[in-house]
């Protein structure tokens, strides 16, 4: 079959046999985005509300640094909160460097200004007389951004999915934060990336396999939901 087809063979038996290793790797991956993806919304959302209602001086400024933001390398990430968790840093005594609470920690930081941006844009296309008709019927500030926010709920569904694709890609910060250490901290890109390196290509293999699905899934659950 070649080196292509075996190595396929010998992913999908590793995949099929519920090896530990890759089951470990992938629930750490799973596990630290999903807790930094419920994180960033709610950090995001409000962000972009608040600079696509309101209006104030600086608000461009605001705005050209929410888009530098989302193009930010990991690395850059991961190497200013390094700074921040490790021993000698501000946050050093709570220990949190090399853990996953590290790791979500960095998600977060990657995923926000996503989520904030597409809300922002997502709030921006819609009709603006939502708001004015919620005021003049009665609701609240509050009240009417949550009637405008479910107007557009497809494009915040949408921005968390984006958010979340973001965070289960990157590389950069869960190597810097986390150290990818087995059956901790190891996520499924860096372990691909070690056990490539290291000539294991049908792990490395199995792991992207189980990537790919897990991006497929979310997208068809997003295709769904807005279907319906």
């Amino acid at each position: 079959m070649g080196y292509l087809g075996d190595s396929l063979v010998t992913a999908i038996e590793l995949i099929f046999s519920f090896d530990r290793e890759v089951q470990m790797t992938v629930w750490t991956s799973l596990y630290t985005s999903s807790t930094a993806i419920v994180i960033a919304p709610a950090l995001g959302i409000p962000i972009g509300l608040w600079l696509a209602l309101s209006r104030f001086r600086g608000r461009q400024l605001a705005i050209s640094l929410l888009n530098t933001l989302m193009a930010l390398p990991t690395v850059v990430i991961g190497l200013l909160l390094f700074g921040l968790f490790s021993r000698q840093g501000p946050l050093g005594p709570f220990g949190l460097l090399f853990t996953p609470w590290a790791m979500i920690a960095g998600q977060v930081v990657l995923a926000t200004p996503i989520v904030a941006n597409l809300v922002l844009a997502a709030v921006t296309g819609a009709d603006n007389r939502i708001i004015n008709t919620a005021l003049t019927l009665g609701a609240s500030q509050f009240q009417a951004a949550l009637q405008l926010l479910r107007e557009i709920r497809f494009g915040v569904m949408a921005s968390i999915i984006a958010g979340f694709g973001r965070v289960v890609a990157e590389v950069g910060v869960a190597m810097m934060l986390g150290g990818n250490i087995r059956n901790s901290t190891r996520t499924m890109t860096t372990a691909i990336a070690l056990e490539t390196s290291k000539g294991e290509f049908s792990f490395g293999l199995a792991l992207g396999i189980v990537l790919m699905t897990v991006a497929l899934l979310v997208n068809l659950g997003l295709n769904i939901l807005q279907q319906r």
